[in-house]
């Protein structure tokens, strides 16, 4: 490896640096074992995997504090894995196992885990921002500098309660950093069919927000909009909406081959794939060799095949644990 002195780089910064590297692989590495294991009849029902999308939540969710709230989508095991969720209990949940974050109960859509301040899973499309709001007005009123970081996609724009959220988030400046996942598409409809214009970052400037777009593929710009966001908000200085310009690998869900998508769009931008991207800029910049980014994506991998073997002996929850959940629930 080359010397700080030769580099230029901060030793802090190298391990940071790396630190993201080992997120997006293991974000990537989870995600492909979930893919595969639904062909082996692991998974029941469906998935929305985030492969494509990782720069976003690592790159987001690697600057917030432990007691920062997060809000998501049902794409959202990224956001889970970023932030430190138990591997083996994210695949029992998505296996349908008792040991999993939601005792098996809640499954792939959604992930969920208070102590992690992992808030809500949204099902439903712009379902999770008046969460966001919720959670944002306690941040507000708990005077600790906590923020709510919302995440959604690019359909989420043209939802009645995107425009009540920022609406209310503007006015009572709330600590609310809104992360629009703009992938281009609503599930199976391209963002131009259904929105005036792509550029979704005017959502948010139409309600006087500070309003920033990034590549949402390169995790260093991310990160730097998203930790300059978060300061603001922190300060007293009011919501921000971020867009991250990015692009799913697959279809929707696992049961979508996409082939509404031209070949030529989807080429271009698998050519950006944000892992590469990173890995370049790490090699290129001298922060490692290729080597030891090998080493990494083994022992991510290794890790992941593990936790998925464990979660797959794990037993299925019992007919008490569906009777006292729906109990709670009235």
């Amino acid at each position: 490896m080359p010397s700080d002195r030769a580099t230029g780089i901060d030793p802090d910064t190298r391990v940071g640096m790396l630190d993201l590297f080992t997120t997006m692989v293991r974000i990537r590495k989870f995600e492909e074992r979930v893919r595969s294991a639904y062909l082996e009849g692991l998974v029941h029902g469906t998935t929305h995997l985030c492969i494509g999308q990782e720069a976003v939540c690592a790159g987001v969710v690697t600057v917030l504090r432990a007691d920062d709230y997060l809000i998501y989508t049902y794409r959202g095991h990224g956001v889970c894995i970023a932030r430190g969720m138990s591997l083996a209990a994210a695949f029992a949940e998505i296996f349908g196992r008792r040991t999993g974050v939601s005792g098996g109960l809640g499954g792939s859509m959604h992930l969920t885990d208070p102590e992690l301040n992992l808030v809500c899973a949204a099902g439903i499309v712009g379902g999770g921002l008046p969460v966001a709001i919720g959670t944002g007005l306690a941040a507000q009123l708990s005077g600790r500098g906590q923020v709510a970081v919302a995440f959604f996609g690019d359909g989420t724009v043209n939802i009645g309660a995107f425009h009540e959220s920022l609406n209310i988030a503007a006015v009572w400046r709330l600590p609310v950093l809104f992360v629009c996942e703009n992938n281009y598409y609503g599930e199976f409809t391209r963002i131009d069919r259904t929105t005036p214009f792509e550029d979704l970052v005017r959502r948010g400037a139409a309600y006087d927000m500070h309003s920033v777009a990034v590549d949402g593929n390169d995790v260093m710009l991310v990160r730097e909009a998203a930790a300059e966001a978060a300061g603001r908000a922190r300060a007293g200085d009011g919501p921000t909406f971020l867009e991250c310009r990015t692009y799913r690998h697959s279809g929707h869900s696992r049961t979508d081959p996409a082939k509404y998508r031209p070949a030529a769009e989807v080429e271009a931008w698998l050519a950006r794939d944000p892992l590469p991207m990173f890995e370049r800029r790490l090699l290129e910049s001298g922060v490692c060799e290729s080597q030891e980014l090998e080493r990494i994506t083994a022992a991510v991998l290794e890790e992941v095949q593990a936790a998925s073997r464990q979660a797959e002996t794990a037993e299925w929850p019992s007919a008490d644990d569906y009777l006292g959940c729906a109990m709670v629930r009235t």
